[in-house]
């Protein structure tokens, strides 16, 4: 079996996905058409060209502009759906949708109408896939606390259906100690905690992560490289760190593929796992990023492997689940 064949067989649990960031053109043209929403562009195609920024801000302005179409439950199951599809032609058989209540509260949409139908599409995967999934609430870091503290109250009658909640947004001049006291409260509501560190800001904000919000992995994190005593918290903790390659690519944080450093951190020991993070508007979903960094880091079956049986361990699912898909890992050829 070849690299692309393998990689396409290969079992993927996907850890870092913000399933607003999943928004494809034609479907948020479709709902805006559908929701009788304007939006500043006339055509599917015009769409597309706005996917072009150039930087995480910029990246950031139109994916909260896409998002204002979402407005029913329907659109939220539409939206879910439409990845889960993707999972299945990846052979990702186990997400961990990252979800922001507050860009839909704030516009005035029920925690409710989000929720449910995020499950409801949760549901039908599971039924119709067989992909099994979780749902975590992210807090904006660029609003405030307050406001982090609010959504936590209004996601705490859904907590059954949300296993945990992370950080995301502009990371740069909002470190993780800003909501030091919001995961405090999460962690004590019982929720499980992750939080974007060290993909645009810097290593120190890792170990706030770690150490002030206690979390249970890392998304992004490229940047610990840059603090060897770091790195070996890192490895001596079996931290998982959730990379996104393409994520990576598109906003310059690396400049060339060839000099991604998920390879380097691989062989030193770091518990790294792929991920597409917002894969419409980064040019690619699970496989996707898999191929990248495979035809420019020249990936060995093994390597890739070790990626692979690396996300279902950093998963929240149970051990049981975890040795299954492991040991089917570890049978391929």
């Amino acid at each position: 079996m070849n690299q692309l064949d393998f990689i396409r067989a290969l079992p993927k649990a996907e850890l870092h996905v913000h399933i607003e960031g999943t928004f494809e053109p034609e479907l948020m043209f479709a709902i805006a058409q559908r929701n009788e929403v304007e939006i500043p562009y006339k055509s599917v195609e015009e769409v597309k060209q706005a996917y072009n920024f150039h930087n995480l801000q910029s990246f950031l302005d139109i994916y909260y502009a896409g998002a204002n179409v979402l407005i029913h439950e329907q659109d939220f199951y539409d939206l879910a759906w439409a990845y889960f599809e993707k999972c299945a032609e990846d052979k990702v058989v186990h997400t961990e949708m990252f979800f922001d209540p507050q860009t839909h509260t704030d516009r005035g949409i029920a925690f409710s109408t989000v929720i449910n139908g995020l499950q409801r599409a949760c549901d039908d995967a599971k039924e119709k896939f067989g992909i099994s999934s979780h749902l975590i609430m992210c807090f904006l870091r660029h609003l405030s606390e307050e406001a982090a503290f609010e959504t936590l109250e209004q996601a705490l009658p859904y907590k059954d259906q949300i296993i945990g909640v992370g950080l995301d947004s502009s990371e740069v001049g909002h470190p993780p100690s800003k909501f030091e006291r919001v995961f405090a409260k999460a962690r004590e509501a019982g929720f499980l905690v992750v939080a974007h560190a060290g993909e645009e800001g810097p290593a120190e904000y890792v170990w706030e992560a770690l150490d002030l919000l206690k979390v249970n992995r890392i998304d992004h994190g490229v940047r610990s490289e840059e603090d060897e005593t770091l790195m070996a918290r890192l490895i001596a903790e079996k931290m998982p760190l959730t990379v996104c390659p393409l994520s990576n690519l598109k906003l310059c944080v690396v400049d060339d593929m060839a000099k991604h450093n998920i390879r380097r951190l691989l062989q030193k020991g770091v518990h790294v796992t792929v991920n597409s993070d917002d894969p419409s508007y980064f040019g690619g979903y699970m496989n996707d990023n898999f191929i990248a960094i495979t035809e420019a880091l020249d990936l060995t079956k093994d390597e890739l492997k070790q990626l692979a049986i690396n996300s279902f361990e950093a998963s929240f699912i149970s051990d049981d689940e975890k040795q299954k898909w492991s040991e089917q890992i570890q049978a391929m050829a």
